[in-house]
């Protein structure tokens, strides 16, 4: 499992280990929000939990949260449930509330250069279905994206089936230069068109309400809602895939940057005059670190006998493992600039925590000890505990749920 920078275990869980999902707030952190929101996100978080616990957690009276708890009951959007573990004896036993699964559903969809990604979730976090298509090589402008979207969704509610609760929004997320604030699409690697009311043209082809963001915020929800993040007030995420993503939490919400899209540490630079970058410029960390800097150096290590598109990483890593010294060489000169990358946010920000995240940690040569012990000297205070977070592949449509439930609850509690 190997130690992290602090000298404690890493982590290669995929979900948090507290019960319910969203973040862990206390009430001093809840304080903006109106009550009866409070009230639902606390109840949600918690998974389940009694009147006298909630008013003891958000520091109010219990007379203040009886008629919010009524009329949440009374609106099905919370439920009563007996707390079998608490009763010792005759009579009923204790009541505790939680969200009602029943109530909705939201569609986490999450597109990407090579297959589109998509999860189900009720309205307490619960996976109901999943689906998956390829994509087309063909897609490049907005319309046709649209198609893939609505065939996505076509998938995903036939996995479901039949008689499952109304589906109330969606979330959906993509690489690339997005406003999640006014879901406008400014830039993204697998579509031609630039400067698009995405959230718009989605929320009007699929008849819902849509919220838009770049998957590495997704992924940051992810570990928010559902993963390592959800007690910490601020954390850094780091994700590789097809470029290198970061996301940072503050005061236990997404912090998206000044424009709203967020940071760009793929596009920081490594080395100037370095490596052509598929942003165009050179030197970038992704251009060392992602997936396609890892698949143009292959042909090297597989003496140029590449498998078909979506295998080469695979090949490259069973090579690797196998003792071929130049598929070595790729990863562990990749994972030497992640260092710099890590060191940099360290740096930078100064989080709680860093969090490696994303279906590529399996890859563990991006983080291994020789890679993480480098971390310290190039940074010029303690750097924070790093984690891995080594989930599947549905992570970020987990994350674009998460963003679609966020985004749901003050219009469901309006």
């Amino acid at each position: 499992m190997g130690l992290d920078t602090s000298g404690r275990p890493r982590t290669e869980l995929g979900t948090g280990d507290a019960p319910g999902c969203g973040p862990l707030r206390g009430a001093r952190q809840s304080g903006a929000q109106p009550l009866r929101q409070q009230i639902y996100e606390q109840v949600r978080s918690a998974g389940h939990i009694s009147r006298a616990v909630l008013a003891k957690d958000l520091e109010v009276s219990p007379g203040s949260v009886t008629p919010l708890v009524s009329d949440l009951l009374a609106q099905d959007l919370l439920y009563e449930v007996p707390d079998e573990s608490q009763h010792h004896g005759r009579g009923r036993p204790p009541v505790t509330l939680g969200v009602n699964p029943g109530r909705g559903l939201v569609a986490g969809l999450k597109l990407s250069d090579h297959e589109h990604s998509a999860l189900l979730v009720d309205l307490a976090g619960h996976p109901v279905a999943s689906a998956t298509l390829p994509r087309r090589d063909d897609v490049r402008s907005v319309e046709s994206l649209l198609d893939e979207v609505e065939a996505l969704f076509a998938r995903l509610t036939e996995a479901a089936g039949p008689g499952t609760p109304p589906i109330l929004g969606i979330g959906l997320g993509m690489p690339g230069m997005i406003d999640h604030a006014t879901g406008r699409l400014r830039w993204s690697p697998i579509v031609s068109d630039r400067d698009v009311d995405l959230a718009a043209a989605v929320s009007a082809r699929m008849g819902l309400p849509v919220s838009v963001d770049n998957d590495a915020n997704l992924l940051t929800m992810a570990e928010l809602w559902f993963g390592r993040g959800r007690s910490l007030s601020d954390f850094a995420v780091v994700t590789i895939e097809y470029g290198v993503g970061l996301g940072l939490v503050v005061d236990h919400a997404p912090y998206r940057g000044g424009h709203g899209y967020g940071m760009e540490l793929g596009h920081t630079k490594v080395q100037l005059d370095g490596a052509l970058c598929r942003c165009g410029q050179r030197g970038c960390l992704e251009a060392y670190v992602a997936d396609f800097a890892l698949v143009r150096e292959a042909p090297i290590a597989l003496d140029g006998a590449l498998p078909p598109r979506g295998k080469v990483l695979e090949a490259l890593y069973d090579q690797a493992k196998d003792g071929n010294e130049a598929a070595k060489a790729i990863f562990e000169r990749a994972a030497r600039y992640l260092a710099v990358g890590l060191a940099n946010v360290a740096n930078i920000f100064d989080p709680r925590r860093i969090i490696l995240s994303g279906s590529r940690m399996r890859y563990d040569y991006l983080y291994a000890e020789e890679m993480l012990a480098e971390v310290p000297s190039l940074t010029l205070n303690r750097p924070p505990p790093i984690e891995v977070n080594a989930w599947d592949d549905l992570v970020w449509a987990r994350g674009a749920a998460a963003l679609a439930l966020s985004d749901l609850t003050p219009r469901l509690l309006a």
